[in-house]
């Protein structure tokens, strides 16, 4: 009898617009609702009952290694206008050993808020990291088992 064990989080992809780029890290794939408080007047419990109410989701941050002439980043921040941006739905796949994708998240409507570039340090021994923040109007996840 083989072990079952935990899924490696380390084995990802991340894709928008039919393009694969690798990234070192992803965060911020969260879903909360934010929680209503509501009491009846003629309620004969003197407390409030809570209820599920609108859906919050927080910014995703994509952090990867400076590529030389790699410019995809910063090219999709310049579309930002005042009420203008190009939205991108981004796909994040966890995967198998045979590169096969286990748990998907798709996030919808996606645009970038924010690019932090590299810190630099004279004595440091590190690659060199970009940091790309989007917020989106969704993320929805499927465990494919």
């Amino acid at each position: 009898m083989s072990a079952i064990y935990p899924l490696p989080k380390f084995h990802f992809q991340v894709e928008w617009g039919g393009t694969k780029i690798g990234f070192q890290e992803v965060s911020g794939l969260d879903k909360e609702y934010e929680m209503l408080e509501y009491r009846e007047g003629s309620s004969p419990e003197y407390n409030k009952i809570n209820m599920p109410g609108m859906v919050k989701y927080t910014d995703i941050v994509l952090k990867r290694g400076v590529f030389r002439g790699d410019n995809e980043f910063f090219a999709w921040m310049q579309e930002n206008k005042l009420n203008v941006t190009e939205r991108r739905d981004i796909t994040i796949a966890l995967l198998n050993e045979a590169h096969e994708p286990v748990v998907v998240w798709r996030v919808k409507n996606a645009w970038p808020k924010k690019i932090q570039s590299t810190d630099l340090k004279a004595e440091g021994n590190e690659v060199a990291i970009e940091t790309l923040t989007v917020a989106h109007e969704g993320v929805e996840w499927e465990n494919l088992g």
